[in-house]
């Protein structure tokens, strides 16, 4: 999957470029905590900049349903990129009309402006042809580098490419270079680590591993549904009744490549006090008790998970093995993070993404050793189910 790059822009100086960015970032106090998926657009920007064009960021934050809510204001991300990058940054108070034309008509070649939030208009999350017709009024060409929302069909994002020249930027040719080396051409064997609470989410991207991958490794509360689909209690773990069929015709249809934990970690309640008891799965029927959570995958797990995932020459890991969040609940997680993170270091091609898988990794310093960490949650997952996405379609050559 090629895509036109901005390095296929022959003459950058001067011109107006408008770029898709994904800044929906944390923010505390008026600060950013985490600015990981800012810090990944850099590049693209130093490149436009050195290139003497007038860069003109937009992206969204949170959830303000289409109305002006300062709470969701990029202001402090304008501030964090003003003191991080070498050149001022400055902020438009809206993303479009009148005076934000009159802010990019004044702007000379090399310079920075971050437009306001996206999303204080519906039109950007309903892919209004007006709206994206209004944003591409801004600018002469357009340029796409916000991997983490390409499987949104909004303005910004596909709309907008009707109406621009479009090019991708260099954080989104990094993601989809990267998340295609796991899609086609790996290494095996090829192990995928699959958590978190829904199975609902991972439907078809369990169903593409399963086809093409050796193994798959099944972890978290989407481990429950199979423990339910083969009779077992679960008392009040967390499940999706309605797949419990579908995960036992996954069963039935690829035995002997699902991976379901042997061991748990089962308490009565979420809680950094709460008393915990390890139980092998097969014995999860004898318990007396029936209002028991599964919290975490055991110590014979662990070390069943490690070893498929030792032999691995390519992985991709997206999910936690627990709740992570109480440090009780978190040694699964944490322990198969570094082997992870020693075989990725090692010969193996190791991907990773997904917010908490991220946090994960972060939490244990173990950013740099794995060969990619995408900044997409649900687009890293759409892209690996093999789907191209609205946002990369435009793009591909």
């Amino acid at each position: 999957m090629q895509l036109k790059s901005i390095e296929q822009i022959k003459n950058l100086k001067n011109k107006r470029v408008l770029v898709r960015v994904d800044y929906n970032v944390d923010i505390e106090k008026g600060k950013v905590t985490e600015p990981e998926r800012i810090i990944r657009s850099f590049p693209t920007i130093n490149f436009l900049v050195k290139n003497k064009a007038k860069v003109i960021l937009m992206s969204h934050l949170g959830r303000p349903d289409g109305k002006k809510n300062l709470k969701y204001t990029l202001k402090p991300v304008a501030i964090f990129l003003d003191h991080q990058t070498k050149k001022p940054v400055h902020f438009a108070h809206d993303c479009i009309g009148n005076s934000v034309k009159e802010r990019i008509d004044k702007m000379l070649p090399g310079q920075i402006l971050l437009l306001e939030n996206l999303r204080f208009y519906s039109g950007e999350e309903k892919n209004d042809a007006k709206f994206a017709r209004e944003l591409a009024s801004l600018a002469d060409i357009y340029v796409n580098d916000a991997f983490a929302v390409c499987h949104r069909a909004h303005a910004s994002v596909a709309a907008i490419t009707k109406y621009l020249p479009s090019y991708a930027g260099y954080n989104l040719i990094d993601e989809v270079e990267n998340l295609s080396k796991v899609l086609k051409g790996y290494n095996r064997p090829a192990v995928a680590v699959i958590g978190g609470v829904k199975i609902s989410t991972k439907i078809k991207v369990l169903e593409n591993f399963l086809k093409n991958y050796d193994k798959v490794l099944i972890g978290g509360a989407l481990a429950n549904n199979f423990f339910a689909a083969l009779k077992y209690k679960i008392g009040r773990s967390v499940y999706e009744p309605d797949y419990v069929n579908f995960s036992k015709s996954l069963l039935d249809r690829y035995k002997g490549k699902i991976v379901l934990p042997q061991d748990l970690i089962i308490t009565s309640k979420l809680d950094k006090n709460s008393k915990t008891e390890k139980v092998k799965v097969s014995e999860l029927n004898k318990l007396k008790k029936k209002n028991f959570i599964i919290a975490d995958i055991g110590n014979r797990t662990e070390l069943y998970f490690e070893s498929f995932i030792k032999s691995a020459e390519t992985f991709v890991w997206n999910g936690a093995m627990g709740v992570f969040e109480i440090p009780q609940f978190s040694h699964g997680s944490d322990y198969l993070a570094k082997i992870m993170a020693m075989q990725a270091r090692g010969d193996a091609f190791g991907v990773v993404g997904g917010g908490e898988t991220i946090m994960l990794i972060k939490r244990n310093h173990l950013e740099s050793w794995f060969d990619f960490v995408s900044t997409g949650g649900g687009a890293m997952l759409e892209f690996l189910e093999g789907k191209v996405l609205p946002g990369i379609k435009p793009l591909l050559k």
